[in-house]
């Protein structure tokens, strides 16, 4: 995602070391467009062998995302602010549904929504690996995350480990994030391939 100083006059030390929360706050008080690439790692409550995969991804905030799975699936989401499509290239297919009601209080919503706590109960959750940490657990009883756990330094998340109610565990680590790029409002335009088909409103 990105960084900008948040407090001008602290040095870049100081904005290292700071609380998780005040990290994420100064992200998304200064992070307005990002891009980057990550890779992830699911891993099941009965601990099979992770199911591993990378790929890339854009964002402005509100509400608009490009998320795309290179290997070894190739899954494409793009959020264009009003609605979210998800299109399988293996299968050819793509789902389409209301933004709010797709993105809600799902971990993307921490990374482009327009309320920090909207959706989510925040806490410190203490240090680890060069990282602050923050932990996210969603207000919402039918919620299918029991909680979100976002590393940050240097006021960008550099890590997320999401689980949900079933014990699966998905980690995503921020290979690389770039805050505040010129996008293109072309990045978060879908248009159905031809053929494909579209399952949803």
């Amino acid at each position: 995602m990105r960084i900008l100083l948040f407090f001008a006059g602290l040095v870049c030390a100081s904005l290292a070391e700071a609380a998780g929360l005040d990290q994420l706050r100064a992200f998304w008080a200064t992070t307005h467009t990002a891009q980057g690439a990550f890779a992830q790692s699911v891993i099941t409550k009965s601990g099979r062998k992770p199911q591993n995969s990378t790929g890339s991804f854009v964002f402005a905030r509100p509400g608009k995302l490009r998320w795309q799975y290179d290997k070894p699936i190739r899954l494409l989401l793009v959020a264009d602010g009003e609605r979210l499509w998800t299109y399988d290239a293996d299968l050819n297919q793509v789902t389409v549904g209301k933004l709010n009601e797709a993105l809600g209080a799902t971990p993307a919503a921490l990374l482009t929504g327009e309320a920090l706590d909207r959706h989510f109960t925040l806490s410190e959750a203490g240090a680890a690996e060069g990282l602050e940490i923050v932990d996210a657990i969603p207000k919402a009883a039918d919620s299918p995350f029991a909680r979100v756990r976002i590393g940050l330094a240097n006021n960008l998340p550099r890590l997320m480990e999401v689980e949900d109610n079933f014990g699966q565990v998905t980690t995503l680590l921020f290979t690389e994030f770039r805050a505040n790029p010129p996008l293109s409002k072309e990045a978060f335009r879908f248009v159905p391939p031809k053929g494909a088909d579209i399952v949803g409103q």
